[in-house]
């Protein structure tokens, strides 16, 4: 008995313009573990065992199409892949047939039964039909094996054996037609060349239940499968990959996260109400369903329909989705950032014949509107044909668009009430008078307090210091002791230094502009060395110099090739958190754990400025230069505050220990639910209105400047607070979209890489395959935009590229840890990959290095006196060269 049905609308709500139920059969028999077909139109499905049916939605003059041939129920059914003739296959334990929908409509309208052809016979009960691309193959899983058939000569190719339960779903690889990928109920799959015959690659164990549904994605390689306790796993087919496991997904979880984030943000109330059964719905008779099996994967486009705004930024490949059938309803999967974009459930339209669903098969066609769904109940034996309205789906469930677009470049001037007009009112009252006396003033000051160079009484034959009571640890070494030391590999730090995982290359930077399509450094040119545990690391604007933080409170800034003696910033009295280089690159910012902010002067290494409990209440935990060095941004428990500064480093000589630099705080804006701030970020490189900041609780909050109050709030960014926001800033050398600026990363323990879009609040994509359970490893966007490079806790550095979600290189090197990386600004990097023992080799061979954490091991007792003589003796000989300087 079957029906067509019309449109309808749920309660109090818009269902009607999401599903229609376009079609219902009643069978004899239960169809409840059958596979199902659906291609563009057209749906295919057994009914009354042996009888096979198929609906066309678009011609309604010849909608169903029944089939008769089988002698046995029908247990597979699929569609071919070519649209002429567009070819159907079904499958029972007595034959495999196929058939031509043309010719069998052509010989309905003669009034003659339509004729299949067997390929194949008692090949046993069939779980899984599969075409080759070109409709010449066909792959029928029987049992434990894999039959390849001859389409065209109806005969066996070869038959795949190596299963150890009975084979649930294959698929072919539309870039590689003689690979065909097998899923089974012994939870795990395998790669076969089905020309040879022979297996490629075997997966181990992935769960504790069988796996029923497999998809392969040709634009990104990637191979999806699931298994019946709704769990997802994907893993990458790219060449070189070694099928390695991109992610993992539960399904429950990732709907419950799904329904927190949606909740009051959409129009169709019935939509909002939803809710994934849970255990206790059983006790109450709610639902007969607690998990989620996955019965069916198929490939849905929404590149344009997600964000239109955004085609010129990501390419489609950043906004495939997935459908995912399951007993409970349909969800709309994102490869790229691994979230529900939309989730339909059977029991929030109670007009729906089915509820819960025992076999399910969905496809919808590029570019298309409407996607066909048929479904079997797992409790009765009825068939059903749904129509979905994709558009209406996604708008169902999308969440507020924020009150104004948001942007880093500004498009529009400075108002009079901003925090940030302080700088153009101080720019407007300059006068060059002042600068010329102030200039003359500070010439007049490096001259001896007495004129008389006979007198040999203290201080008077030479220029005074301006930093008194501490040690000179600037001091550049000549070229023969330059020569010397790094010879005899004597220098007076003998420990690796953590410094950028992705490696810099000695090149200098020029006048010319970096290519945007410049390869990615991969190989290790220069190390260097330092004495403690490295905690943060940043290149210079100009790409000249590199800044590091160490944990025994002390800051060294290197020169791109990683020679020469490094400057040292000594006067924290904690470890060093954060380094920042200002933008013409005179000055240093570095930020401790003993909550205090100190500038530096970068050409003399000293004190200019330091921020202490007189103008931070709290220790600072972040900090940066920000718009253009006018200003300091700072993070201080849950305020973010903004500090205009002005640094002096000029000394009077009758006060010569008060400081002519000074700070004082602007404004401050305090995060959203008092939270800690854990992360902030701005740009320097330009002008721009927009600070993002993180708190403790899993928040990203954006402020705009110019306005002075938070602009839009991200909750639940990651499932544990964000420890580090980047942004795509680019560099002097390099040019990108305007729509670029607009991306920035976080990232948090055991949580991976999220990439986010300004202007939709929304994450785009997520980088998992480092790890990172333990300890905050740090990360950085590339000056092209193309790659974003992180640390991990297996002392490796992972360079992901924008449009996948698996790591491209692996970099090695290190011993330990890797808490910090930086991309040079300047300097192009070039391939290819090489590991030499000679690059990473330590200049102490007895040294077992790491480089991260800071431990030490040595070897014997006597290796041990051997390092102290030479650390003794270097030090001596630095202590003749100090006074060789001074007495000279």
């Amino acid at each position: 008995m079957e029906e067509p049905r019309g449109d309808f609308c749920a309660d109090e709500g818009c269902a009607g313009d999401v599903v229609v139920e376009k079609y219902l059969a009643e069978s004899k028999v239960s169809a409840s573990h059958v596979q199902l077909a659906c291609r563009g139109p057209h749906c295919a499905f057994p009914v009354d065992g042996n009888e096979l049916r198929v609906w066309n939605a678009e011609d309604p003059s010849c909608q169903l199409l029944i089939l008769r041939g089988h002698h046995q129920p029908i247990t597979a059914v699929a569609f071919g892949n070519t649209v002429d003739p567009l070819l159907i296959c079904s499958a029972s334990e007595d034959y495999v047939i196929k058939w031509s929908l043309e010719e069998c409509r052509e010989k309905v309208l003669q009034g003659s039964p339509p004729r299949g052809i067997i390929v194949g016979a008692l090949l046993g009960k069939v779980r899984y039909l599969r075409f080759s691309p070109d409709d010449r193959v066909a792959a029928v899983c029987a049992g434990n094996k894999i039959f390849m058939l001859d389409v065209e000569s109806q005969s066996t190719l070869t038959e795949l054996e190596g299963h150890q339960g009975p084979v649930t779903a294959a698929e072919f690889c539309s870039w590689q037609a003689h690979v065909i990928i097998s899923v089974s109920e012994d939870r795990s799959f395998k790669v076969w060349d089905h020309r040879l015959g022979s297996l490629m690659y075997s997966s181990s164990v992935l769960a504790a239940s069988p796996l029923l549904s497999l998809f392969v994605d040709g634009r990104s390689q990637q191979l999806v499968t699931g298994c019946a306790a709704g769990q997802l796993w994907i893993f990458s087919v790219v060449e070189g990959h070694h099928y390695r496991c991109v992610t993992h997904v539960d399904l429950r979880k990732q709907g419950e996260s799904f329904f927190t984030r949606r909740a009051g943000s959409h129009r169709c109330r019935p939509l909002g109400e939803s809710q994934l059964p849970s255990a206790s719905d059983l006790d109450h008779g709610d639902s007969s369903e607690v998990a989620l099996p996955v019965l069916g994967l198929a490939p849905c486009d929404l590149s344009l329909a997600l964000h239109p705004e955004c085609a010129s930024c990501l390419s489609p490949e950043n906004t495939s989705c997935l459908w995912i059938g399951s007993s409970a309803g349909l969800f709309v999967f994102n490869l790229a950032n691994f979230e529900f974009e939309a989730v339909l459930l059977f029991r929030d339209f109670r007009s729906l014949s089915i509820q819960v669903a025992g076999s399910c098969a969905v496809a919808s066609e590029a570019g298309g509107d409407e996607a066909a769904c048929v479904l079997t109940s797992l409790f009765g034996n009825e068939v059903a044909v749904l129509e979905v309205s994709v558009p209406a789906l996604l708008r169902s469930w999308r969440r507020p668009a924020p009150g104004q677009p948001l942007s880093v470049l500004p498009s529009s001037c400075v108002v009079s009430t901003s925090p940030l007009y302080f700088r153009i009112i101080e720019e407007k009252s300059a006068k060059p008078v002042r600068q010329k006396q102030s200039a003359a003033r500070g010439a007049v000051q490096d001259q001896p307090l007495v004129f008389r160079s006979r007198i040999r009484s203290s201080g008077y034959t030479s220029a005074p210091h301006a930093t008194m009571f501490s040690p000179k640890t600037n001091v550049k070494n000549d070229g023969e002791r330059s020569a010397k030391c790094k010879s005899s590999h004597r220098c007076r730090f003998a420990r690796k230094l953590a410094l950028n995982a992705v490696p810099v290359s000695s090149a200098l930077p020029s006048s010319k502009e970096r290519p945007a399509q410049s390869p990615l450094p991969t190989r290790l040119r220069r190390r260097a060395v330092a004495p403690a545990a490295v905690r943060c690391v940043q290149f210079s604007a100009d790409g000249r110099r590199l800044a590091c933080g160490l944990a025994s409170h002390v800051s060294l800034a290197f020169d791109a090739d990683l020679t020469g003696t490094p400057a040292v910033f000594s006067g924290h009295d904690g470890a060093v958190s954060v380094v920042c280089w200002s933008h013409d690159g005179k000055w240093l910012l570095s930020a401790s754990q003993d909550g205090t902010l100190r500038v530096w002067s970068a050409r003399r290494a000293e004190l200019a400025l330091c921020l202490d409990k007189d103008v931070l209440p709290q220790p600072a935990r972040c900090a940066q230069f920000y718009y253009l060095d006018a200003f300091i941004l700072s993070a201080s428990g849950p305020e973010v505050r903004l500090l205009r500064h002005h640094v002096d480093t000029r000394r009077d000589e009758l006060r010569r220990y008060r400081q002519r630099s000074w700070c004082r705080a602007v404004c401050g804006l305090r995060m959203t639910g008092t939270a800690d701030v854990t992360g902030l970020s701005a740009a320097n490189d330009f002008y721009s209105y927009l600070v993002l900041a993180a708190g403790r609780s899993r928040t990203v909050e954006v402020f705009d400047l110019n306005a002075g109050c938070s602009a839009a709030v991200i909750r639940d960014a990651h499932t544990r607070p964000v420890h580090q926001i980047c942004q795509n800033k680019g560099s002097s050398f390099t040019t990108q979209q305007a729509q670029a600026y607009n991306l920035f990363a976080t990232t948090a323990i055991g949580d991976g890489i999220r990439l986010w879009d300004l202007r939709t609040l929304r994450c785009e994509r997520r980088f998992e395959g480092h790890p990172s359970r333990c300890y905050p490893c740090g990360m950085a966007f590339s000056p092209c935009g193309r790659y974003v490079a992180c640390g991990a806790e297996d002392r490796h550095a992972y360079v992901y590229e924008m449009g996948s979600s698996t790591f491209s290189h692996r970099l090695a090197g290190h011993t330990d840890t890797v808490t910090g990386v930086a991309f040079s600004p300047s300097a192009p990097q070039k391939r290819p990959w090489t590991k030499g023992a000679a690059l990473l080799r330590t200049p102490w061979q007895g040294w077992r290095k790491t480089a991260s954490t800071g431990r030490a091991r040595t070897g014997s007792r006597k290796f041990r006196k051997e390092c102290g003589r030479r650390r003794t003796a270097s030090l001596k000989k630095l202590a003749l060269l100090g006074e060789k300087i001074r007495s000279t």
